[in-house]
C-alpha cells in the first residue's frame, strides 16, 4: 500500500499510542471496532497497514503481526525438503 510510504502517514503512524494499536489490533481480529460497529472492508485494509507499521516501527520482530518463529535450526535455510514418493495407482 503506498501509504506506508507517505511521510505524513509515518508520522501519523509514530505518534499512534500502544492502546490505539490494540484497539485496532482487537478490531481486526474481530471484526468490530470497540463501540460494536462492524469494521467495512475498506477500514480493515487500512486498520491493516497501520498495525503492521505500527508494529515495524514500534516491537521486536518476535512480537509483530504475522512473526513466525521457526525456530533456531543449524545453517541458514529454515525448511528441509524431502522427496515425495508415490505408491500406487490413484
Amino acid at each position: 500500500m503506498t501509504e506506508s510510504r507517505d511521510p505524513l502517514y509515518l508520522d501519523t503512524i509514530r505518534a499512534m499510542s500502544r492502546d490505539v494499536y490494540d484497539a485496532m489490533l482487537q478490531a481486526l481480529e474481530t471484526g468490530k471496532w470497540p463501540d460494536g460497529r462492524v469494521v467495512s472492508t475498506d477500514q480493515r485494509d487500512h486498520t491493516m497497514q497501520a498495525v503492521i507499521t505500527w508494529g515495524e516501527l514500534h516491537l521486536p520482530p518476535e512480537e509483530r503481526v504475522g512473526f513466525i518463529d521457526k525456530g533456531k535450526k543449524a545453517g541458514e535455510v529454515c525448511d528441509d525438503t524431502q522427496p515425495i514418493s508415490w505408491k500406487g495407482d490413484c
